[in-house]
Parts: C-alpha cells; sequence; structure tokens
C-alpha cells in the first residue's frame, strides 16, 4: 500500500490501514483539512466547492465520503459526477465556487486514486498553500459544523456541454475549417470520462468521421493509462486500418494529450504543445513557456515566431505561474498539456484537439508532414537511486560545483546546458532518488548526457 501527501494533494492505492493506503479515514482527514483552510481563508464565510471525478470505480466511494466532509464542514458542494479535470476548473470560476476537489489520479493505474485540490480560480495551490492544508492535516486542525449549519449539495451534469461549448467558442477554433477538411478522426479514451466528452467535441468541431477506441467510463483501463507510444498499439492499428487522419489519446482526466499521425507513428507527446503553439504563435505573436522537462522544440518555434520561451519550474503551478508574469500567448509541459489562457490556465485536452485540427485544416497538409516541420529532438528520462545516507540537495549541490560554467539554472534542481544539449537534474518529492532528463539531437547523444551525471553520483 501507498500514501502520498504532497502540496498538490493526496494519493495512494486504495485500501490498506489509514496512513498506508488511500483509505476513509485518510481521505476525511485531508477533505476536512482542506475545508478548514477554505474557511479560514474566507473568513469564515457560507463557500461553495465544486467537485468530480474520472471514472475509476473507486471514485463513487471517495466522492461520497468528501461531500458528507465537505457538507459537514458547513461547505455547500457543487457536484459534477464524470468530469475531466479542465473540466472542474472551469466549473469552479463559472460557479464562483471558493474551490474545487477532482477525484482522479491521473495516468496512475486503477488501484489508485488522488484528491487534486483547486483555489478560487480552478488552479492548483501554490507551495505555501498546499504546505499549509499539510500542516493542518498533521494536527487534525479542524472541527465541524453544527447540525443546523451542514452544508448542502447540488448536482449539476451540465458542465461537460458547457466546457465543448466554451472550446467551440475559442477564436483560433476553425469549426468550418475542420468542417470542410472532412477529417475521420480516431480517439483512444482509455474507458474514462473522455469517452462521455471527446466524441460530442469532436461532432461540435464538425468531425463526421469519429472511431472510438475504448470510450465507455468503467474506469478498468485496457492498457497503461499514460498516453506514452508505448501504451498506444490498439490506436495506432485502428488510425491505419481505418484510413484515419490522426488519432487523439488521453489519460484518464483528460488534461494530456498525445497523437498519432495518419502513418500509425506517433507524433510525440513532447510535441503536442510544439504543434498548438505553432498554430497559435501564426495568429498571435507572444511569449510562451513550459517546464525546464520538456522539449526545447518550444523554444525555437517560438524563436521562429519572433517571441520568447521562457522555462519554468517543474509542476503545472509553476507554469501556470510564470504564463502569467511573462504573459505568454500558450504553454504547457512536454507531457502532452496544453495550457491555452483564453480557455483558462489549466492544461485541457480539449483545447489541444481543437487548436491541433484547426492548424491540421488551415495547412491541408498530412499529420506526419507537419511533424517533420518541427526540429527533431529526443529526451533521455533516468533516475538514480540514492543510497541510505545520501542527501538529495548535497548531491545537487555537487553536480553545480563540479560544471560552474554550464549551470543555467538553479530553480528546480539543477539544469545544465551544452554543445550536446541539456540535462536536468532535480530530486523527488516523494522517492529517494534524482531523476536525470537529458535532451538532443539524438538518443544516443540524449544517453551521453545523462550518464556523465549518473556516473558522478553513483561514484
Amino acid at each position: 500500500m501507498t500514501l502520498i501527501k504532497s502540496i498538490s494533494g493526496i494519493r495512494g492505492t486504495i485500501g490498506g490501514k489509514p496512513g498506508e493506503g488511500l483509505s476513509p479515514v485518510d481521505i476525511i482527514k485531508f477533505s476536512a483539512s482542506y475545508a478548514a483552510w477554505l474557511l479560514k481563508r474566507n473568513g469564515g464565510k457560507r463557500i461553495s466547492v465544486v467537485n468530480g471525478r474520472d471514472a475509476r470505480p473507486s471514485g463513487e466511494t471517495i466522492n461520497k465520503l468528501v461531500t458528507s466532509t465537505l457538507t459537514s464542514m458547513g461547505i455547500d458542494v457543487i457536484e459534477l459526477g464524470l468530469a475531466t479535470t479542465p473540466t472542474v476548473e472551469i466549473a469552479v470560476t463559472a460557479e464562483n465556487a471558493h474551490g474545487g476537489i477532482i477525484i482522479t489520479a491521473s495516468h496512475n493505474p486503477v488501484e489508485w486514486n488522488a484528491l487534486k485540490l483547486l483555489d478560487e480560480n480552478g488552479e492548483f495551490l501554490s507551495d505555501n498553500d498546499g504546505k499549509e492544508i499539510l500542516s493542518i492535516a498533521e494536527g487534525s486542525d479542524y472541527s465541524f459544523a453544527r447540525y443546523d449549519e451542514a452544508g448542502t449539495v447540488r448536482r449539476d451534469s451540465s458542465y461537460n456541454k458547457k466546457h465543448i461549448e466554451e472550446i467551440i467558442k475559442l477564436p483560433l477554433v476553425d469549426v468550418e475549417g475542420i468542417r470542410a477538411a472532412d477529417f475521420t478522426v480516431a480517439v483512444d479514451c482509455v474507458n474514462s470520462v473522455g469517452g462521455i466528452i471527446l466524441p460530442d467535441l469532436l461532432k461540435e468541431l464538425g468531425v463526421k468521421n469519429v472511431i472510438g477506441v475504448y470510450t465507455k467510463p468503467t474506469g478498468l483501463f485496457p492498457h497503461n493509462p499514460e498516453p506514452l507510444p508505448e501504451n498506444l498499439g490498439e490506436l495506432t492499428r485502428v488510425v491505419k486500418e481505418n484510413n484515419a487522419d490522426v488519432g487523439f489519446v488521453v489519460d484518464p482526466d483528460v488534461d494530456r494529450l498525445a497523437i498519432v499521425s495518419e502513418d500509425g507513428k506517433c507524433f510525440n507527446e513532447e510535441y503536442t504543445l510544439v504543434a498548438c503553439a505553432d498554430y497559435v504563435l501564426s495568429k498571435n505573436k507572444g511569449n510562451t513557456v513550459s517546464n525546464m522537462s520538456s522539449t526545447r522544440a518550444l523554444r525555437d518555434v517560438t524563436i521562429k515566431h519572433g517571441a520568447e520561451w521562457f522555462p519554468s519550474a517543474v509542476g503545472e503551478v509553476n507554469v501556470v505561474k510564470m504564463m502569467k508574469e511573462k504573459d505568454a500567448v500558450i504553454g504547457g509541459e512536454g507531457n502532452g498539456g496544453v495550457i491555452y489562457p483564453p480557455a483558462h490556465y489549466g492544461r485541457d485536452a480539449l483545447a489541444g484537439i481543437a487548436l491541433f485540427l484547426s492548424m491540421l485544416a488551415e495547412k491541408g497538409k498530412k499529420c506526419s508532414q507537419l511533424r517533420n516541420e518541427y526540429p527533431s529532438y529526443v529526451i533521455s528520462k533516468n533516475r538514480i537511486e540514492l543510497s541510505p545516507g545520501m542527501k538529495p540537495d548535497e548531491e545537487l549541490e555537487k553536480i553545480a560545483a563540479m560544471f560552474p560554467e554550464r549551470v543555467v539554472s538553479r530553480e528546480d534542481g539543477v539544469l545544465l546546458e551544452s554543445a550536446l544539449g541539456w540535462v536536468q537534474v532535480r530530486k523527488s518529492n516523494t522517492e529517494a532518488i534524482l531523476r536525470v532528463y537529458s535532451e538532443s539531437t539524438d538518443a544516443e547523444k540524449a544517453d551521453e548526457l545523462a550518464a556523465e551525471i549518473i556516473k558522478i553520483v553513483k561514484k
């Protein structure tokens, strides 16, 4: 059993003793701590929270626990039911709610679930806010409302439709162009909430020929739900056999998007944001942001359009913060997460699909031809297991001291750049490991960059 408490929420495997797995006791404790934080933040006035969940079998039970805890704290709850993470995010602001809870473990296997916490802007919590909630949970510093002060529950199943309507209205989404292109689109929804919203989105975008793969929201994932090339065999087959123009795959909560070209080859999730940014920048000049562990192809595309790219620390909240500071017109993460401010400040696969299809329709090219227009980089992702007694911060200091001329940032671990490419070394907040991500023009060079660091630490 595993239970991970972090500033962004609580995540773990279902079952086990309290404190060892994601048990009902832990769910209630953390929900109550979040409620106490909200009440303090809002001066104790009557507040509301939006919640929604992906399709995991454990989600319904967790939802009942979360809702009961919030109402017992005197908070009104707006339940969306089965809903994507970005759908919950837009509902928070549309309802003028004071926060939101999304019950999803993202790309983790079915035995996992989690509570993702949002603020009044429908955005993930800051580092300080997350730490405050952890402190409240640690000290059980919360109290429940009297019977006559309990919160209410309102169920609203309209937000999937409202989310689609918001995407359709985005100024750069070209519904007429997409309809005229007469695309055939395949979509893999891994039997989660994507299956109840993506086919409707594509229909409203003017796509007549939609081939659904794993669209029943049973929560029983037919393959590893992380949208990586090694997990997309069925979608690849369907795209090729049906002569589809493009295939889309999302993770269980639909905030990550990966693409399969018409020839059955993966577009590469790192390039989802690159392509969407290329389209947006061709219409609206402005800056872009991605985290330090994302491909530098976004930097190259941004420079091509006469703008500036900024790297942020890893984590959606850090990307969003820098996007606001730099007035970025688009940003995101290399895991297939597209953040398009006119929609909202959160990763949204629906926005990514709409922007990508608009670009594909405008250019009149095949998906594989579009991919070949972008710089080709390869990222190598590695990890170093730390021996007992090794302190990750000390190891990072040693690495930085060995390569002072190559250090370009210490904001998130150590970021080094050289003629070969870049390598980032950062500690994990949940494991005794260092993550080593590197990128170069081919796999051999990327591995070489990582191997240099791994060798040093292991010595």
